[in-house]
C-alpha cells in the first residue's frame, strides 16, 4: 500500500527508495536482464563462453585462481584472446591465491600481452595494510555482459567425484544492460588502488549508448575497506522486511547490531530464516557461526545448516520482491575491511526464483532447534519435532561408553529421519578451547621462553621498519618541490586546496 503524506507528498516507496540509495551508496538503475547461475559448474561454463566471445576487453577480478584444470582452462582462454588482440586485465588477490598459484602462473598471458595485477601483497610502511583483501568475484566481457558472483576459480567448487564430495553450493548472477558499466567502473578502480589506471585505449572506450536488455532494477553495490556500504544496507533491509527475510552465508559471524536487528525483525512476526554451512572449509568460523545460535534461535530465527560438501552462496531474498546475491558474507571483514561487490535486485520475478531455490535447499539441510522449547515464528508453527531424548544413568566401564555410544548414534540418526538437530552446548566449546590455548602459551613461555620471545621480536622488527618507512616517505613528500610545509599559512589562491 502506498501511502501518501498530505501535506508533502511523501510516498513509503520513495522513501524506501532514497534510504536503500544512501546506505548502500548505490543508485537504483532499471533496464537490465539478470540470470540465476547455481553452483560452479554453470559459472564456469558461462564464463569461459563469454570469454570466448569477446571482442575488445576482458576484465577479471576473483580472490582465488588455482593452478589447476578449472585455473589452466581459464588461462588458456584468457592467452587465447589476448594473442587475438583483445586487451586483458586480471585482478587476483595475494592471500587468496597464497598456496593456490604463484605469479609465475600468469606469465603465459603477460608473454600474450595480458596484464595481471596482484592485489594488495605486503609491503614495507603499511603495517597492517596487509589486512584488506579483493575478495570480489567479477567477470567483464566487452561492456556487454557481466558476472558477479560467490564462486572462485578452483576446481574445489566442482566436488570430487572419485571420493563421492557433491560440488559446493554456490550463487551469483549474469547481467546485461546499463548495471554492467558499473561493474566496468567498479574494476577500474580496483585495477587503480594496484597500479596505474586504465589505459586511454580504444578497446576500452564505452558504447555510445546503453541499451536495455530488459527490466529489472537493481543496485551495484560494489564496496571498500572501510566504507560499510554493505553492513548499512544489511541493516536497512532487516529493518524494512515486513513478511519474510531469508539468508545464506558461508561464514556468518554475527555482530551485535545485526543480530539484534534480525532478532527484532523476528520477534516484529518476520520469518526470518538462516541458512549456513553444516561442515566448513573454514572449521574454526564455523565454531563460531555456531556459538550464536542460540540468541537467534530465543529470538525466533530459524537456522539451517546444508547437509552436502560445503555451502558458500551469499544470498538474500525479502518479501518476494527484494534479493541479494554477491560476494559479501555476513561478518565483519566483508562489512568492513575487504573489497566486496554485490547485486541488490528489486524485480519479484527474479525474487521468486530465488526463494524457491532457497526452499530447494532447506530440502538438504537440517533445522537447528532449542532443547526443549516449542515457539512461533511468524504465524508459521514449527514442524513437529523429535522429543528430548532421556539423559543416560551414570555407569562406569565399557557400558557406559557404550551407553553414550548408543544415544550419540541415535541423535544422529533421529536428526537424519526428522531434518532436526536440537542445539547442543556451543557456547562453552570456544571458552574451553580460549582457555587451553592461554594455558599452551603460558606453559610453553615458562619453559621454552625463547619461544614466545622470538615471535614477538620478530613482530616488534616488523613495526619498527614499517614505521620507519612510513616516516621516511612523509618526510620525503613534504620535501618535494612545490609543496608547502605543514605549518606554512594556507594560500590565498583558491585552486588550492585546504
Amino acid at each position: 500500500m502506498n501511502v501518501r503524506h498530505s501535506a508533502t507528498g511523501f510516498s513509503n516507496r520513495l522513501f524506501a527508495e532514497q534510504a536503500l540509495s544512501r546506505s548502500a551508496g548505490a543508485p537504483l538503475i532499471g533496464g537490465n536482464a539478470v540470470e540465476l547461475l547455481i553452483d560452479a559448474r554453470a559459472h564456469f561454463d558461462a564464463w569461459l563462453a563469454a570469454i570466448a566471445s569477446a571482442r575488445r576487453h576482458v576484465f577479471l577480478e576473483n580472490y582465488i585462481v588455482r593452478n589447476d584444470a578449472i585455473g589452466q582452462a581459464f588461462l588458456d582462454a584468457l592467452v587465447e584472446r589476448a594473442r587475438a588482440g583483445v586487451f586483458v586485465a586480471v585482478i587476483a588477490d595475494w592471500a587468496g591465491c597464497l598456496g593456490q598459484s604463484r605469479s609465475s602462473f600468469w606469465n603465459p598471458l603477460r608473454q600474450a600481452g595480458g596484464q595481471v595485477r596482484i592485489y594488495n601483497p605486503p609491503t614495507l610502511g603499511s603495517s597492517f595494510g596487509w589486512v584488506s583483501r579483493d575478495h570480489r568475484k567479477v567477470l567483464v566481457v566487452d561492456g556487454d555482459v557481466g558476472f558477479l558472483s560467490g564462486v572462485c576459480i578452483s576446481e574445489k567448487w566442482l566436488g570430487d567425484p572419485a571420493r563421492d564430495v557433491p560440488p559446493w553450493r554456490d550463487t551469483g548472477v549474469m547481467l546485461r544492460g546499463p548495471a554492467v558499466a558499473e561493474i566496468e567502473h567498479a574494476f577500474a578502480d580496483s585495477w587503480r588502488e594496484t597500479g596505474a589506471p586504465l589505459p586511454d585505449d580504444e578497446r576500452l572506450s564505452p558504447p555510445v549508448s546503453l541499451p536495455e536488455a530488459g527490466h529489472v532494477s537493481l543496485r551495484l553495490i560494489a564496496t571498500q575497506p572501510s566504507t560499510a556500504g554493505m553492513y548499512r544496507l544489511d541493516q536497512m533491509v532487516a529493518a524494512m522486511a515486513t513478511r519474510t527475510l531469508w539468508l545464506t552465508d558461508a561464514y556468518f559471524v554475527g555482530v551485535a547490531p545485526y543480530v539484534q536487528a534480525l532478532s527484532a525483525a523476528a520477534r516484529d512476526g518476520v520469518d526470518v530464516r538462516l541458512l549456513v554451512p553444516g561442515s566448513s572449509d573454514i572449521p574454526m568460523v564455523a565454531s563460531m557461526s555456531r556459538s550464536g545460535y542460540r540468541p537467534l534461535l530465543k529470538a525466533g530465527i530459524r537456522v539451517f545448516e546444508w547437509n552436502g560438501s560445503m555451502l558458500h552462496a551469499k544470498t538474500a531474498v525479502a518479501d518476494g520482491r527484494w534479493a541479494r546475491v554477491g560476494s559479501s558474507n555476513l561478518n565483519i571483514a566483508s562489512w568492513l575491511s575487504n573489497r566486496e561487490i554485490d547485486v541488490a535486485i528489486e524485480d519479484a520475478d527474479f525474487a521468486n526464483r530465488l526463494a524457491a531455490q532457497y526452499e530447494t535447499d532447506l530440502e538438504n539441510s537440517t533445522e537447528i532447534l532449542l532443547r526443549g522449547r516449542r515457539r512461533r515464528t511468524g504465524n508459521e508453527r514449527m514442524r513437529s519435532r523429535s522429543p528430548r531424548p532421556p539423559r543416560p544413568r551414570r555407569a562406569g566401564g565399557s557400558s557406559g561408553r557404550a551407553a553414550a555410544g548408543a544415544l550419540r548414534i541415535a541423535n544422529t540418526v533421529g536428526a537424519a529421519i526428522t531434518q532436526h538437530r536440537v542445539l547442543g552446548d556451543t557456547e562453552t566449546g570456544p571458552v574451553l578451547a580460549g582457555a587451553a590455548a592461554a594455558l599452551v602459551l603460558t606453559l610453553v613461555a615458562i619453559v621454552w621462553p625463547a619461544a614466545i620471545a622470538w615471535p614477538l621480536a620478530l613482530i616488534g622488527a616488523w613495526f619498527t621498519v614499517n614505521l620507519t618507512v612510513n616516516w621516511w616517505t612523509m618526510r620525503q613528500r613534504r620535501r618535494q618541490p612545490g609543496r608547502a610545509p605543514d605549518d606554512e599559512p594556507p594560500s590565498d589562491d583558491p585552486s588550492r586546496g585546504i
